[in-house]
């Protein structure tokens, strides 16, 4: 399995959208095949930071979640408004 850590730092003026970004991306996310668990955390301490958290079957599965429509629609808007750091682990 796969684990993804997006970490997503943004600034007060964009981060209504950018978490509705994160919301819609998850919610498509879990319908996807060998999707195991996708979950947003917004931060108790800073307000400017958001995490996606994200477990995938396998590299195929996460690889097709990377092709998909939901995807480069909503990761592209958060890109284009926020600062994101990814960590990844398998195990």
């Amino acid at each position: 399995m796969l684990r993804l850590n997006c970490f997503i730092q943004v600034s007060n003026e964009n981060r209504a959208e950018v978490l509705a970004a994160a919301r819609r991306l998850t919610e498509a996310s879990l319908k996807q095949e060998g999707c195991v668990a996708y979950d947003i955390f917004e931060s108790a301490t800073r307000p400017d930071v958001l995490m996606i958290c994200e477990t995938w079957r396998d590299q195929a599965a996460l690889d097709a979640h990377s092709a998909s429509a939901e995807f480069e629609k909503e990761v592209g808007y958060m890109r284009d408004h926020a600062a994101m750091k990814l960590e990844t682990f398998t195990f």
